[in-house]
């Protein structure tokens, strides 16, 4: 049962992803904004060809060895610990986010970005970065409450 939920989390979480991203360049000009909550949040079509923040920019080369490397890892490790919620739900979710941002990678040459904070100068993110922080902060839960 629980490889059948981290499973769900994974597909779910690639779903959102892959439906958000096709939804925004569908509707969303490159460069272009749709506010949403004026002052708050935007939709914004960005191409992001980097990692997080748009740091390594143009070093596709990099993510596309680096994340099979990851996504064993996080598999070995939810295999290990799937018994344990925190890992089940971060693992999960980490799988889900680095794979969401590797089919843009592999597809596209580049990730899609859409959601702006204009309140606070934030970098522009997708649902796959939110999956991985999200994750992470799961798996930070996970290691601090091991014995």
């Amino acid at each position: 049962m629980r490889k059948v939920i981290s499973l769900l989390i994974i597909v779910l979480g690639i779903v959102a992803d892959q439906l958000m991203k096709a939804w925004v360049m569908l509707h969303i000009p490159e460069n272009g904004e749709k506010k949403l909550i004026p002052g708050i949040f935007a939709l914004t079509h960005e191409t992001n060809n980097g990692a997080a923040w748009s740091s390594l920019q143009g070093q596709q080369w990099f993510f596309l060895i680096l994340t099979p490397i990851v996504l064993v890892i996080a598999i070995i490790f939810l295999w290990r610990k799937i018994k344990q919620n925190w890992y089940l739900v971060g693992l999960s979710l980490i799988i889900a986010g680095a794979l969401g941002n590797f089919i843009d990678r592999v597809r596209l040459g580049y990730v899609v970005d859409m959601f702006e904070t204009l309140f606070v100068n934030f970098p522009i993110f997708n649902v796959a970065d939110s999956l991985l922080t999200v994750g992470f902060i799961c798996l930070l839960v996970a290691i601090l409450h091991e014995n």
